[in-house]
């Protein structure tokens, strides 16, 4: 979740890879998680937390992240796409891989994913 494990999560620096093609969601998580923060800090802190004990270093780092662009596609959640397309283009990850999540994800996720997927390689491009 975290790209930088050594930073604290901070949403407004974190946000979509490219913001003309994914507003709305990032907008509307922006909020979400801003609201959150403000009337459940535990709960945020604790989400926060659980982000860094999970993208902790280890020996599958470029494979975790892989995995949560995967599932970011076939729920159809355009702030996880972008989020992890930015930390993914940090871990050097190269178009051919990006292309093989999105077809797994169209695979797992029907029709709906496709168009998910086609947002995927436009953030990455």
């Amino acid at each position: 979740f975290l790209p930088d494990n050594s930073q604290k999560f901070d949403f407004n620096n974190s946000g979509v890879l490219n913001e003309q093609i994914l507003p709305r969601d990032n907008e509307r998580s922006k909020l979400i998680f801003i609201q959150g923060r403000q009337g459940a800090p535990n709960v945020m802190n604790a989400f926060s937390q659980m982000a860094k004990a999970t993208t902790a270093d280890g020996i599958i780092d470029k494979k975790k992240e892989l995995i949560a662009l995967a599932i970011g596609i076939a729920v159809r959640c355009d702030g996880c796409i972008g989020f992890h397309v930015k930390a993914l283009i940090k871990l050097g990850v190269i178009r051919q891989e990006i292309e093989e999540i999105c077809g797994m994800s169209v695979y797992m996720g029907g029709g709906l994913s496709l168009m998910y997927a086609a947002d995927t390689l436009r953030a990455y491009d």
